[in-house]
């Protein structure tokens, strides 16, 4: 029997997590815990032949140069033109609470003419963020993402091979200075906002704790006061409240992509009474020229004759439908389906629908 009504139990959360429910780390960020981007320019070496045509790429020459001269080659005044050699731009973002000595993915991009950066190896790159610190340093073998064959009189792309990454391929230096344990208050930032998914949040981080803990600001903010929380430090407030399941509300939106033909919308999508007809017109331009040539030893001249044969031709539609008031979106979408109607064909009867002012949701064409 209580094997029977665990099992009961279960099943219940479970439809209720299955309903909609989102943890809030999921729906929010939190004030203060966010990453830093990072850039940096640098070189890659080892390149198989398809590296930066120097005379097209001055600043190649000119960063090589620089490393050579700092390990103690001296090359001034010299001229070589190697083709193994691409300057390239390297970007990263910094993690949250990263500490010295942790690495971090890099994203590495050809700058110049080289044609691909396959192979390639990227010599030690400092990586600096906006105040011109640096804080993360780069180095590794590039894995690019794509491949590039050539031969004498055709090429052949695959991909992007002038860009690549290198898995964690930087090494943290410098960390950003944040001292987290000495929060009193937090905001959490929505990243959708919406008042009543900010008021639901503020209702299960306060019933939770049992106590006025968190305060909805604005549709995208709610204030944590840390010290009411009573958990002793605010990571473990913070521990505690990221795992909180709220039901997030959101307005209704449809969202097609034309160049596809999909349809993306929610269930929230309402469509008031209205007819809707639709059918395929078709027009057809033939060109039929006939040439008109003189008897053999005749006196005349060959004349072309214009001949166009024009038709419209209109495909049988799906006929006159209503939808009844209150209809959801999906209910519509399914019917036409059931008619045969093309993903494309749908898009415009939607655009229509809404024209006529009986689509109640934001409509978003891409």
């Amino acid at each position: 029997m209580i094997r029977a009504l665990l099992t009961l139990i279960w099943l219940a959360l479970a439809s209720v997590v299955q309903a909609g429910e989102i943890r809030l780390k999921d729906l929010v960020e939190f004030d203060g815990v966010r990453g830093n981007d990072l850039v940096g320019y640098g070189l890659v070496v080892g390149l198989n032949g398809t590296g930066d045509g120097l005379r097209n790429s001055p600043f190649t020459e000119e960063i090589m140069a620089n490393i050579l001269e700092r390990l103690g080659v001296n090359v001034a005044g010299e001229q070589f033109r190697p083709k193994n050699v691409a300057s390239v731009f390297v970007t990263a973002t910094l993690p949250p609470f990263s500490r010295v000595g942790s690495q971090i993915d890099i994203t590495v991009s050809a700058i110049g003419d080289a044609k691909s950066l396959l192979g390639g190896t990227l010599v030690m790159t400092p990586l600096n963020a906006a105040d011109g610190q640096i804080y993360a340093v780069a180095q590794g073998t590039v894995i690019a993402g794509g491949a590039s064959i050539e031969g004498e009189a055709a090429t052949v792309i695959q991909g992007v091979p002038t860009s690549g990454v290198i898995p964690s391929g930087a090494r943290v230096e410098r960390e950003v200075e944040f001292d987290f344990s000495t929060l009193s208050s937090l905001r959490l930032a929505l990243r959708t906002p919406d008042f009543t998914t900010a008021l639901l949040i503020e209702q299960v981080i306060n019933r939770r704790f049992d106590r006025g803990v968190a305060e909805a600001m604005d549709a995208g903010t709610v204030r944590l006061n840390l010290d009411a929380t009573r958990a002793g430090s605010p990571a473990r407030a913070m521990a505690q409240i990221e795992n909180l399941r709220v039901v997030p509300q959101r307005r209704a939106r449809v969202v097609v992509d034309q160049r596809s033909g999909t349809i993306v919308m929610g269930d929230e999508v309402r469509i008031s009474r209205v007819a809707v007809s639709q059918g395929n017109l078709t027009l057809k331009v033939q060109e039929t020229p006939l040439v008109s040539q003189p008897n053999p030893f005749a006196d005349g001249e060959t004349i072309v004759v214009p001949r166009t044969d024009v038709a419209i031709e209109e495909e049988p539609g799906t006929g006159l439908a209503e939808v009844p008031d209150g209809t959801t979106l999906s209910e519509v979408i399914a019917g036409l389906n059931a008619l045969g109607v093309s993903p494309r064909d749908m898009i415009d009867i939607l655009k229509s629908i809404k024209a006529a002012g009986a689509l109640h949701a934001e409509f978003v064409v891409r």
